[in-house]
């Protein structure tokens, strides 16, 4: 079985309770399938990033196989407004989408899932558009001050690791969900002089585990979601929080994903 998010914003927890904690969220447009039942929740992969996570069954639409394989073969368009409002046609009510969501089956006005059709006039991007490596922190200071929030993918609340997912899906470029996932990706750099704004860098704990990640920027700074989007100090042992005038990362890896 197949779905699609045609609401706002859907949490995905981590298990199939209201009380579990949010992993990630679905955006207006992401499809996924459906991979098992349990009372009144719904397991599934969510096809963009192959994460999982359990959502309410209230919360989404059902679609048919060839519906969710075109929607996995054609290019996608993604909302750019931080905020935009969308008009279900059949119903004729509006609700608000956030920046990155997916216009599916879009022509410029219209997006239709299956028989379902929504008017959107608002800004939008292609999904696979010449990438230029100057978009990403671009994209990314669009985010600024956003509040942290575990789990989060929007302006109202990211965390570290949707903060730079969601910052290159609008540039064109997957990244998986989690900081140890995206830390698997692209090239490894020897040394900070390597790194070019736009590139990544990850943070570790006493442990080692891969906790943290941000965007590369120029001066030695770096924009990363730590309490909300913020710019700090950038160097070889890691990022130097500016209001508090101390390290609160230490640096574990640098990469080139693009």
């Amino acid at each position: 079985m197949y779905g699609i998010c045609n609401i706002s914003i859907v949490p995905c927890r981590k298990e199939p309770s209201d009380r579990s904690e949010m992993v990630t969220q679905l955006l207006f447009g992401e499809h996924f399938r459906i991979l098992g039942r349990q009372d009144n929740w719904l397991h599934i992969k969510i096809e963009y990033d192959d994460y999982e996570g359990w959502i309410d069954k209230k919360q989404f639409l059902p679609i048919e196989q060839h519906t969710f394989d075109i929607l996995g073969s054609t290019e996608e368009y993604y909302s750019t407004d931080l905020v935009q409002i969308i008009k279900d046609d059949k119903t004729s009510m509006h609700f608000p989408i956030v920046m990155g969501s997916i216009l599916p089956n879009f022509d410029s006005k219209e997006c239709v899932i299956e028989n379902q059709s929504y008017t959107y006039e608002g800004e939008y991007i292609k999904g696979y558009l010449p990438f230029a490596k100057t978009g990403i922190l671009e994209t990314a200071m669009m985010y600024l001050n956003a509040p942290y929030l575990w789990g989060g993918k929007t302006p109202f609340g990211i965390d570290c690791s949707g903060f730079t997912q969601i910052v290159y899906k609008l540039n064109g470029i997957k990244l998986k969900r989690d900081a140890y996932q995206q830390a698997e990706q692209g090239e490894i750099l020897s040394f900070v002089e390597e790194a070019e704004p736009g590139d990544l860098a990850f943070f570790d704990n006493e442990e080692g585990k891969i906790i943290h990640v941000g965007i590369i920027m120029d001066d030695n700074k770096i924009i990363h979601a730590s309490g909300k989007v913020r710019i700090d100090g950038f160097d070889h042992q890691g990022i130097f929080n500016t209001d508090k005038k101390n390290y609160s990362h230490r640096l574990r890896l640098l990469k080139r994903i693009v």
